[in-house]
């Protein structure tokens, strides 16, 4: 058995193989909403055999979004157009899975193709938030450090959220905590200066992403998966590192967490990260050796050689590919080929299975 195409369970949630849509920002949302490019977007990489399908960052808030053109689940009329989605998806045999965010002082930015820095509110913009009033860099905004009232509101925002992407049809949800968004924000010291409880010690700092971890769980059903991204180091002295994510890890278990999507950075510009072929492999290995919790692996995982290396290994129980499938939708169907799995095409496109016949003769 190929290990890459070894079913996954994930409480109720059977995936048919270790192969995941990471979340990837689309840029093409407006007002939050989900339109036709999000359904053949993530309705192709269903086609093409991935395993579960996360929708990109999708914000709990509108202040919640990156960028004015991000998607949104913060109001119920977001909900019908991703219900239709969802079912697309999962009558291809996959997962829909959405990930919840909230930018914190990386928000109100221009898309990638758009611009720099700073969406003025004349333009679309609006005001940001923080852990404190300390901006990413100087081309980002200057967040409102967030009181009491508004980290219950941020709480508050995420269970609401989660509600909607039950009603939504998702069946796995992925909270952000990771690349230096609000979560992360809270997480890491380079950017949480607060001197209450929600700053200074590792207890202090890590107690938002709790609080939002058990309001989801207040309305995900027990029987649904729910994920954690996490950046496992800053790549930074004195900043948020690899101890601090396991020790985190298994905290989270225990509060109902399922698995650990282990990235890295985003929260430090410029920082020293040592890019290069499953470079952040490491991390998932060490979580998923010192906790016992599921993980999964991410960046530049481009070959089905590397992905099968991986999980076979125990490196990590699951792959997740964002560019790749960018380039490859159906990833997965070619590297079953490339692997000699055997896995089920679309009907649509079986007579242009690798190497199929029939009676007739080649197709």
């Amino acid at each position: 058995m190929i290990k890459l195409f070894e079913p996954l369970a994930l409480r109720s949630v059977i995936l048919k193989n270790r192969i995941v849509v990471s979340p990837m920002c689309q840029y093409s949302a407006e007002d939050g909403f989900a339109n036709d490019w999000h359904l053949v977007h993530l309705g192709s990489r269903a086609v093409g055999g991935a395993s579960l399908i996360i929708q990109e960052a999708t914000a709990v808030s509108p202040e919640g979004r990156i960028s004015p053109e991000d998607l949104g689940i913060w109001k119920d009329e977001h909900v019908p157009m991703l219900q239709r989605i969802n079912a697309f998806i999962a009558a291809q045999g996959s997962v829909p899975g959405v990930q919840l965010a909230h930018a914190g002082r990386k928000a109100s930015t221009f898309r990638p193709w758009s611009g720099e820095g700073v969406v003025a509110e004349s333009d679309g913009g609006w005001p940001v938030v923080g852990p404190t009033d300390v901006p990413f860099n100087d081309n980002y905004p200057v967040p409102t450090a967030l009181d009491a009232n508004g980290i219950r509101k941020v709480v508050d925002d995420f269970r609401t959220a989660a509600g909607r992407a039950l009603e939504a049809g998702f069946k796995v949800i992925e909270l952000h905590g990771a690349h230096g968004y609000l979560l992360h924000q809270f997480l890491s010291p380079l950017s949480n200066q607060r001197t209450d409880e929600y700053g200074g010690t590792f207890e202090n700092r890590i107690r938002l992403l709790l609080e939002v971890v058990a309001a989801t769980r207040e309305v995900w059903p027990e029987n649904l998966p729910l994920i954690v991204r996490l950046s496992a180091t800053d790549w930074t002295e004195g900043g948020w590192n690899a101890d601090d994510t396991v020790q985190l890890s298994a905290m989270l278990k225990v509060r109902g967490v399922d698995l650990i999507d282990c990235s890295t950075g985003g929260n430090v510009p410029k920082a020293p990260i040592p890019v290069g072929p499953g470079y952040q492999v490491q991390f998932a290995e060490r979580i998923k050796e010192e906790t016992g919790i599921l993980t999964g692996a991410v960046g530049l995982i481009t070959t089905p050689a590397e992905a099968e290396a991986i999980v076979a290994s125990g490196q990590a129980d699951i792959v997740l590919l964002a560019r790749e499938f960018l380039r490859e939708p159906y990833f997965p169907l070619f590297a079953a080929q490339d692997l000699g799995a055997e896995v089920q095409w679309p009907a649509q496109y079986e007579r242009a299975r690798p190497h199929v016949h029939t009676a007739a003769g080649p197709r």
